[in-house]
């Protein structure tokens, strides 16, 4: 699987990262939680880096302190995880790529 990188947000030793899988997915890089390995956390302003008119298709838990907790299939493909540099503490996950759907939006008829 090939990647696509799309943005980082790096702050010393931290590096989140965004990327785009070929196959209509993100696969989104951030630090590990404890014990919770489909679980990651990532600074607000990584999804900045999201393609116009698109979302992570998975829900969002804000922690209150700048970054969001979110939850995905661990990332394992071997050919791809050559492309990413991913520090121990940090870890993957794959999430699908959603549609952004806003509320102001005209309806289509």
């Amino acid at each position: 699987m090939r990647l696509r990188f799309l943005g980082k947000n790096t702050q010393g030793d931290h590096s989140p990262a965004l990327y785009a899988a070929e196959q209509g997915s993100y696969v989104v890089q951030g630090w590990r939680v404890p014990g919770r390995p489909e679980l990651i956390e990532i600074p607000h302003p990584l999804l900045g880096f999201l393609e116009p008119g698109t979302c992570l298709g998975t829900l969002l838990q804000d922690t209150g302190h700048g970054t969001f907790t979110l939850t995905g299939p661990p990332f394992i493909d071997p050919e791809a995880w050559e492309q990413l540099d991913v520090p121990d503490h940090e870890a993957c996950i794959e999430v699908p790529m959603g549609k952004e759907v806003r509320r102001d939006a005209p309806l289509d008829r």
